[in-house]
């Protein structure tokens, strides 16, 4: 009992290790044009889009900060839990608080790049930044506890990028990434007998893995082109799980022992246009393909075992399209909408990591100050579309004392994102 309990701390684990935790607050700049031409934009704040940004850049230094506020709906549309009580199991519902309100936490990101020529034709640089973000509180008596009470993951983001001009047109750059993922995951799970409170599974870890990008940008007079490759990353966290809580028949099954995770984050390809279409005008647009279907399934271990859990994520195509518009001497504005599909399958998107198309509607503006300096601000406005709660989940599968829990539900939700950042060339 105890080491198949222990499998089922790992698959909730993944359940909470989903699309919905991927952030496209990156460059303060390109956040205000909602993605739009970011990667065939060029300088230093450009390096997560394109390594090939920084091949025309001067010395450069690039800092931003974003805020992001969520606001998010999760209510229970029938969830019930089945105990294994004779004579042919007794189903109840999962009770709790029906309606959960901004379970998912506000954030504040930070970013940060530096560019350096070396000679007329190479550029060398170095970027940080906040690819993944998620943090969760949905409370021990949510009625989605049995996917998610509490969750948190943060992976940091470290390129190495050396970019070259080919030709007087054509630039190339590629870059080595290493990500820091540091995560944890408290789920609750039921004791046999209903009058008893749930016990407690509790996973966290951290690890260091690898990926790499390319990329390339056509200049072609009023015209911009820019395609890059940002491969899959293979991630595998070490840490602990944990189990505590249960009672009667199951007491003997708590237990704490260290663990493994192991999943695949998306690789993504990139097209981007930038048109200079008068001299205060500049059009921008942007397709991002990413592959999710990476995302198909978990590995977990400990002790000597390893279980796989289907996910089975699809392959999304977000598009995006703004302007930057001169106003003035040292003044730009800019605006852009973008949609963004989410990976997440119908018949399963659990409520921890709640997930839905969107909407982003976003706006900015730049300012030149003395000394080679420019400050960045954007807002940006998501809209969430709303989707269905599908998660069907057992505990202690195989045994008498399999519970069954089918959580049902809707979710909603929008977010609100300021930022400020600035890039300054010496």
């Amino acid at each position: 009992m105890g080491g198949l309990s222990a499998a089922l701390v790992l698959v909730s684990a993944g359940h909470a290790l989903a699309g919905g935790f991927a952030a496209a607050e990156i460059s303060v700049k390109g956040m205000g044009r909602a993605n739009a031409g970011e990667a065939a934009d060029v300088g230093a704040s450009q390096l997560w889009w394109n390594p090939a940004a920084i091949a025309r850049s001067p010395r450069e230094i690039s800092l931003g900060v974003q805020q992001r506020n969520m606001s998010s709906h999760l209510d229970d549309t029938g969830s019930t839990i089945t105990r294994p009580i004779a004579p042919g199991g007794y189903t109840t519902p999962v009770g709790g608080q029906a309606h959960v309100s901004d379970g998912s936490a506000d954030f504040t990101a930070l970013n940060g790049a530096i560019a350096m020529p070396l000679g007329d034709r190479f550029a060398v640089g170095l970027s940080v930044e906040q690819p993944f973000r998620l943090k969760g509180d949905y409370g021990a008596t949510g009625w989605g506890r049995y996917d998610t009470v509490r969750n948190r993951i943060d992976i940091t983001d470290v390129q190495a990028t050396v970019a070259m001009r080919a030709t007087d047109w054509l630039d190339l750059g590629v870059g080595i990434d290493g990500q820091y993922m540091k995560a944890a995951l408290d789920t609750a799970s039921p004791n046999l007998d209903p009058t008893q409170p749930d016990g407690l599974q509790s996973l966290h870890g951290d690890g260091w893995d690898y990926g790499w990008t390319v990329g390339a940008q056509a200049h072609l007079e009023q015209l911009t082109l820019g395609a890059s490759y940002r491969s899959a990353v293979d991630h595998k966290i070490s840490g602990a799980l944990s189990l505590s809580g249960l009672t009667g028949p199951l007491a003997g099954a708590n237990f704490s022992a260290p663990a493994t995770t192991a999943f695949s984050t998306p690789w993504t390809a990139t097209l981007a246009a930038r048109w200079a279409a008068t001299p205060a005008l500049t059009l921008d647009a942007q397709i991002v393909r990413s592959g999710w279907s990476k995302y198909d399934a978990i590995q977990v271990g400990f002790a000597g075992q390893t279980a796989v859990i289907p996910q089975n994520y699809k392959d999304t195509t977000s598009v995006a399209v703004g302007a930057d518009y001169v106003v003035a001497a040292g003044w730009t504005v800019r605006g852009g909408v973008q949609f963004d599909p989410t990976p997440t399958p119908d018949n399963l998107r659990e409520p921890g990591v709640a997930d839905s198309d969107r909407r982003v509607y976003a706006v900015g503006a730049s300012h030149e100050l003395a000394a080679g300096a420019v400050v960045h601000a954007a807002f940006a406005y998501t809209d969430f579309q709303g989707a269905r709660i599908f998660d069907d989940t057992s505990f202690y599968a195989g045994t008498a004392a399999q519970t069954n829990a089918n959580l049902r539900g809707d979710f909603s939700g929008h977010a609100l994102t300021g930022a400020l950042g600035v890039d300054w060339r010496f």
